[in-house]
C-alpha cells in the first residue's frame, strides 16, 4: 500500500535548493533546453556506455499480474518507487460529494458510481461506446482550480481498465482561455493502478523536442504520453476542465477513475536537473537504460540475425495465388489495361492490377532513408548551409543525406548540451560511418531550429549489410538502380561497392514485402524502387514554392495553399513534371499522391476552426489574395444586389467593391456561415482542378490518390469538392480502426477509398518513449490492435487498400524535423523486424484476398 502524506501548504515543502534549481521553471511556461553561449570547438565527442541495464518484465508477466487485479507497471520494474510515500497537495473531484458530481458533463459516454466498501469510498466507472467516434466525460468545476501555488506538481489519478482487452485513455487538461494540453495512455486489460503526468515544475516545463518524453522518475506508476506537440506559451496554473475520453473504439470500453489529485515532485537533482537524459542512446541508436528482447550488443551478433533472416528470405515463396503485382489470380479476370485502375465487383470496389486481377493495397509507407535521422545538438557557425531557394520542389522532411564540407563541419558548436548529452557514442568526422551525418536547414518542431543529424538507421545498415557478397543471394537479390536519395544537392549518386549495403537494403525490403504478404508500398518510397520491378508503389510529391497561402485557426504542418494563385499552379507542374520524369510511365506506379494533410480546417467546431481558411482569405485585400479576389466573384455572382448581401450577413456595405477591402466579422449568421462553407467548397475545387488537370496532362495512365486528409481536417466541403476529381478517396485515419457509423458516409459516396496512413505503437516493451498516435498495452497487444485495425478495413466494401505508417521506428531522440519518436515501425532502428508484429502481418495477408472476394 502506498503512504499519502497531504498538506495544505505546499510551499513548507519546498526546500531552497529545489527552489532554485526550478524557479525559473516555474514561472514559464516553457523552458527551453540550453544553449552554448560560445561557439567553442568540441574537443570530443561524449564516448562510453551505460551498464546499468535491469530487465524488463516479460509481456505475459504484465498481463498475468492484470488478470489478478494487481498494480501493473507496464514500464520495468522500480524497486526504489519515488512515489511510494506521495506526497498529495490537492484532491481535484470527490466522487462522495454530491455537488462534485454535478461537474460531471457527459459526451456519448455513461457514468455510474461505484461504491467500494473496503473503505467506503465512491469511484466513478465510465462507459466508453463504439457507436460514437470521440466518448467523452468533462469535469468542469464550478470555478477553475487554482494550481499556481505548486510549481512543482504532477497529476495523478487511479484508474482500474474493467475491459477484456487494453484501452486507450486520453486525457485533456484545459485552462481558462480554452488552450489544452492532451496526453493519452494503454492500460493493459485488468489494468488497477497509477497513472500521471508532470504538470509543473522543470520535468512539464521543458520541452527535448521530443513527443514522448523521457521518464524523469523511479516509479511504478505509468506516465502518460503527449498526444502531440507542446502548445507554447499556454498558462496551465488554472484548470477550467478535465476530460476523460477514447478516439475511435472497435469495442466497447471501460473504466473506473479515483483519486484524482495534484502530487508534489520528486527533488530535483541540483547537480543536473536532467541526468535522467544522460547516455540514453547508445552507439547502434537504441534505449542504452531500457533494453529489449531485440536489443543489439554487438556487430557479430547484427550480422548473425542478418544471415539467418537471409536465409529465411531466400527459401520464401512469397504468398501464393499471387501475380507478380500482387493481385489475387484466383479472382475473376478483368480487362487488362497495363496499368492499375479501379472497378466496383459484386458491390465492392477493388483496384485491377495491370494484368486484370483484383488487387487490395496493403504495406508501408515511409519506406526510405529521408526524414529518419535525429539532431544531435551541433550546429555550424556558417549561415550559408541554410539558405532555401524558391526553385526547391522537396521538402526538407523529405532530403536525404546532406553532405556538408568539411571545412564547415570545423565551424561546429554544441547549440544543445542537453541533446548532446544524450548520445553515448557518435563517430568522429573522420571516421567510416560518419557518412551518415547530415543537416536539416529548418526543423517544424521544437527548440533546435536547425542543425546536425545523424541516421543510426543507415549505419546499422552499412553494419549489416556492407560485408555480405550480394551475388550469393540470388533469391534475395534481384539487379537494381539504386539511387541514393539526395534531392536537396541535386546529386543522384550511382550504386558503388561502398553503398552495397544500400543495395542489399532495398533488395531485403522488396523480398520482405513478398514474403510477410505484402502487396504494395505506401506513400514516400524511396526513389530506388521505382524502376526495380519487384513492388508496386505510390509515388509522391509535394507543391511548394513562393505563392500566396492562407492561416486557418490551426496550422499543423503549414499554411494552406492559395490554390486562385497562378504561381500554385505553376508549382505544381513543375512537382508533377518531376514525377514523371522519375516514374518513366512504369506500371509498378499504383497512383500518385500529392500532398498531405493540408490545413483545410476542422471537421467539426467553431466557426473559425471550420472556415479558419475563408476568414483569414476575406480578412485581406483582394489586391494581395487571388482567393479573396475570386471568392468576391462568387458573392457577387449569388446574391446580385449589394442590399442582398447586407441582409444575409447583416451588414452594411455600399457598393460590391467595398468587399475587395479586408473583411473582418463580429458575428456569424447563418447566412454568412452557409456562404463560408460555400467558399470552401470553391476553394477545395480550385485545389483539386489544378492538382487533378495537371496529373491527367502527363500522367494519363495513373491514378490520382486524392490529397491524404487526416481524420482531424477533413471538412465536409472538401470532400465534396474532392469527388469531382479523385480516383480514389484518401484519409489518413489514426485509431483502432473504422467505425462503421463513424464512416458510414463513405458509402454514400461511392468512390474507392484508401487509408493512407495507419499505426499501432507501444512505449512499454519497445524501449520507445513514444507509442506513436495510437497506443498499443505491449507488442503482442500491438499484434492483436494491427488485425483488428485491418478486419475493420477489409469488411468495408468501399476500401481498396490501407498503408500502414511507418516501415521503420523513428529516432528514440526524435526525427530531426519534427520530435516524432514512436515504435510504428516493422523493423527496429538496428532493421530487425518485430516478430509479433509478421506474425500478425502474414495471418493477415493470407487470407485477405479470400476473405474480401469471398471465395
Amino acid at each position: 500500500m502506498k503512504r499519502k502524506f497531504y498538506l495544505t501548504n505546499s510551499h513548507a515543502f519546498q526546500a531552497s535548493v529545489i527552489r532554485s534549481a526550478d524557479h525559473c521553471a516555474a514561472n514559464s511556461s516553457t523552458l527551453p533546453i540550453t544553449f552554448s553561449q560560445s561557439k567553442t570547438k568540441l574537443s570530443s565527442l561524449l564516448l562510453g556506455v551505460l551498464v546499468a541495464l535491469t530487465a524488463c518484465h516479460s509481456q505475459e508477466a504484465s498481463i498475468d499480474k492484470a488478470s489478478k487485479g494487481q498494480i501493473v507497471n507496464t514500464q520495468n520494474h522500480q524497486t526504489d518507487d519515488v512515489f511510494a510515500d506521495e506526497v498529495v497537495l490537492k484532491h481535484l473531484v470527490d466522487f462522495n460529494n454530491d455537488e462534485q458530481l454535478s461537474w460531471l458533463k457527459l459526451t456519448d459516454t455513461q457514468t455510474a458510481v461505484v461504491h467500494n466498501s473496503s473503505n467506503n469510498s465512491q469511484s466513478l466507472k465510465v462507459d466508453f461506446p463504439q457507436t460514437a467516434n470521440i466518448p467523452k466525460l468533462t469535469i468542469k468545476p464550478d470555478s477553475p482550480w487554482n494550481v499556481a501555488e505548486f510549481p512543482r506538481a504532477n497529476l495523478a489519478l487511479n484508474v482500474t481498465n474493467t475491459s477484456d482487452e487494453s484501452i486507450q485513455l486520453y486525457v485533456d487538461i484545459t485552462n481558462p482561455l480554452g488552450q489544452y494540453q492532451s496526453r493519452s495512455i494503454s492500460l493493459v486489460a485488468g489494468y488497477n493502478g497509477t497513472i500521471y503526468f508532470p504538470l509543473s515544475g522543470i520535468e512539464a516545463q521543458t520541452d527535448t523536442g521530443v513527443w514522448g518524453d523521457v521518464r524523469p522518475w523511479n516509479t511504478n506508476d505509468d506516465m502518460m504520453v503527449w498526444r502531440s506537440w507542446r502548445e507554447k506559451g499556454a498558462s496551465f496554473t488554472e484548470l477550467s476542465s478535465l476530460s476523460f475520453f477514447t478516439i475511435g473504439n472497435l469495442r466497447a470500453k471501460s473504466v473506473i477513475i479515483d483519486d484524482i489529485r495534484i502530487r508534489q515532485n520528486p527533488p530535483v537533482k541540483t547537480d543536473n536537473p536532467f541526468d535522467y537524459l544522460v547516455g540514453l542512446i547508445d552507439r547502434f541508436g537504441q534505449n542504452n537504460k531500457q533494453p529489449t528482447a531485440l536489443h543489439i550488443n554487438s556487430e557479430t551478433q547484427l550480422k548473425a540475425l542478418a544471415d539467418n533472416e537471409l536465409s529465411q528470405l531466400q527459401a520464401s515463396s512469397g504468398m501464393p495465388n499471387r501475380s507478380q503485382y500482387g493481385g489475387y489470380t484466383q479472382g475473376p479476370k478483368l480487362n487488362a489495361t497495363g496499368y492499375f485502375r479501379t472497378e466496383k465487383v459484386d458491390g465492392k470496389w477493388w483496384m485491377v492490377d495491370p494484368e486484370g486481377n483484383l488487387f487490395f493495397s496493403h504495406g508501408p509507407a515511409n519506406v526510405r532513408m529521408a526524414n529518419m535521422s535525429t539532431l544531435t545538438g551541433i550546429d555550424y557557425d556558417e549561415p550559408q548551409i541554410r539558405v532555401r531557394t524558391s526553385d526547391e520542389i522537396t521538402p526538407e522532411d523529405s532530403m536525404g543525406i546532406v553532405d556538408v564540407a568539411k571545412e564547415v563541419k570545423e565551424k561546429r558548436y554544441v547549440i544543445s548540451s542537453l541533446r548532446h548529452d544524450m548520445f553515448t557514442w557518435l563517430p568522429d568526422y573522420d571516421a567510416p560511418l560518419a557518412k551518415h551525418y547530415s543537416y536539416r536547414r529548418t526543423t517544424h518542431k521544437g527548440p533546435i531550429p536547425y542543425g546536425e543529424t545523424y541516421s543510426f538507421y543507415r549505419a546499422n545498415l552499412e553494419r549489416r549489410y556492407n560485408e555480405m557478397d550480394v551475388a550469393s543471394y540470388p533469391a534475395v537479390f534481384k539487379p537494381s538502380n539504386y539511387l541514393e536519395e539526395n534531392q536537396h544537392l541535386e546529386q543522384k549518386t550511382q550504386h558503388s561497392s561502398q553503398a552495397k549495403y544500400l543495395q542489399a537494403w532495398q533488395d531485403v525490403t522488396a523480398k520482405r514485402m513478398h514474403d510477410w504478404g505484402f502487396t504494395s508500398f505506401g506513400n514516400w518510397v524511396d526513389p530506388g524502387f521505382y524502376q526495380s520491378n519487384q513492388v508496386p508503389y505510390f509515388a509522391n510529391g509535394w507543391i511548394i514554392g513562393d505563392f500566396k497561402t492562407l492561416s486557418g485557426k490551426t496550422n499543423h504542418w503549414g499554411l494552406m495553399p492559395d490554390p486562385f494563385d497562378p504561381v500554385f499552379a505553376e508549382r505544381a507542374k513543375i512537382t508533377i513534371d518531376a514525377i514523371a520524369k522519375d516514374i518513366q510511365s512504369s506500371p509498378w506506379c499504383a497512383g500518385i499522391f500529392i500532398d498531405n494533410e493540408k490545413s483545410w480546417g476542422e471537421r467539426e467546431g467553431s466557426v473559425e476552426a471550420r472556415y479558419g481558411v475563408i476568414l483569414d482569405a476575406l480578412s485581406k485585400p483582394a489586391s494581395q489574395s487571388p482567393a479573396k479576389k475570386a471568392f468576391v466573384k462568387v458573392l457577387q455572382e449569388q446574391y446580385g444586389a449589394i442590399d442582398n448581401i447586407n441582409a444575409a450577413w447583416g451588414a452594411q456595405y455600399s457598393q460590391w467593391s467595398d468587399l475587395n477591402l479586408g473583411l473582418e466579422f463580429a458575428d456569424h449568421t447563418p447566412e454568412l456561415i452557409a456562404d463560408l462553407s460555400l467558399l470552401l467548397e470553391k476553394l477545395g475545387e480550385q485545389y483539386f482542378n489544378v492538382v487533378h488537370n495537371t496529373l491527367e496532362k502527363v500522367l494519363p495512365n495513373h491514378l490520382y490518390m486524392g490529397a491524404r486528409m487526416a481524420n482531424w481536417g477533413m471538412p465536409d466541403e472538401i470532400i465534396k469538392a474532392s469527388l469531382k476529381y479523385s480516383d480514389v478517396l484518401s484519409f489518413n485515419i489514426y485509431e483502432e480502426g473504422l467505425q462503421t457509423d463513424y464512416w458510414q458516409f463513405l458509402e454514400k459516396v461511392d468512390l474507392p477509398v484508401v487509408v493512407g496512413e495507419f499505426h499501432i505503437g507501444t512505449a512499454t516493451d519497445s524501449g520507445m518513449y513514444s507509442p506513436g498516435i495510437v497506443h498499443a498495452a505491449n507488442q503482442a497487444d500491438r499484434a492483436r490492435m494491427y488485425k483488428a485495425y485491418m478486419k475493420s478495413v477489409l469488411e468495408k466494401p468501399y476500401m481498396v487498400g490501407a498503408h500502414w505508417f511507418q516501415y521503420i521506428d523513428e529516432p528514440i531522440t526524435g526525427r530531426a524535423f519534427d520530435g516524432e519518436n514512436a515504435n510504428i515501425g516493422f523493423v527496429t532502428v538496428t532493421d530487425v523486424p518485430y516478430p509479433e508484429m509478421i506474425q500478425a502481418v502474414k495471418q493477415v495477408t493470407s487470407t485477405m484476398y479470400q476473405q474480401r472476394y469471398g471465395q
